[in-house]
């Protein structure tokens, strides 16, 4: 397995993911709860993450082949979705979607936001699902499909360490702090989603 696929696909997934984005709006939806609490909804949370990515990973390109899509014109569009996510990250559009969500499912009162707003879509959501079928999509083999599934359960165990560490983040980052990061973040998923773009045409025939 090539070490710079593992690295490619590492980044592209934490990019996507965003767990240091997740980490204050973590705080928010469990705010008033116990330790206990907050624990249990952050194992929850991830491991229901876990379980739809990787369903689309095991059937997502079955899926494609399917509806009758090429893989390449699937990363094309995939590369496209990736941009417009780094667009609004860049724009600081995407933490206000989720802070909507986040506000949305406070005024439902729901006191267990492991499922919905924070495993879909927050953590698990259109960007992540993409990304998962792509980096896939890329890999011959089995060991390849495991490389990625490792590479995947790495981004999630730092979203819950990140989870469990949350109020302490969000305290020493700052809003400015986050801001700043996410703004980084989204420069490297722009160049991450163009590169799947130029990818996919190259496999058109169309690029180099």
């Amino acid at each position: 397995m090539d070490p710079n696929f593992l690295i490619t696909a590492f980044v592209a997934l934490f990019v996507v993911i965003d767990p240091i984005g997740l980490a204050p709006l973590f705080v928010a939806l469990t705010a008033g709860m116990s330790a206990q609490k907050r624990r249990a909804i952050a194992v929850r949370a991830c491991l229901v993450s876990i379980g739809i990515l990787l369903l689309f990973a095991l059937f997502g390109t079955g899926i494609l082949e399917f509806a009758g899509i090429s893989m390449p014109a699937f990363r094309i569009a995939g590369g496209i979705l990736l941009f417009i996510t780094a667009l609004d990250m860049l724009f600081e559009r995407r933490q206000k979607r989720r802070e909507d969500q986040a506000e949305d499912d406070d005024e439902h009162h729901d006191d267990d936001p492991s499922v919905f707003p924070l495993a879909i879509p927050l953590i698990a959501g259109p960007g992540a699902i993409a990304t998962i079928i792509l980096l896939v999509g890329q890999t011959s083999d089995t060991v390849g499909f495991f490389a990625v599934m490792g590479v995947l359960l790495a981004v999630l165990a730092i979203v819950f360490v990140l989870f469990l560490g949350s109020t302490t983040i969000e305290r020493l980052l700052g809003k400015t702090g986050i801001s700043v990061v996410t703004r980084l973040l989204g420069m490297l998923l722009a160049a991450l989603s163009v590169q799947f773009v130029l990818d996919g045409l190259s496999s058109f025939g169309l690029g180099t």
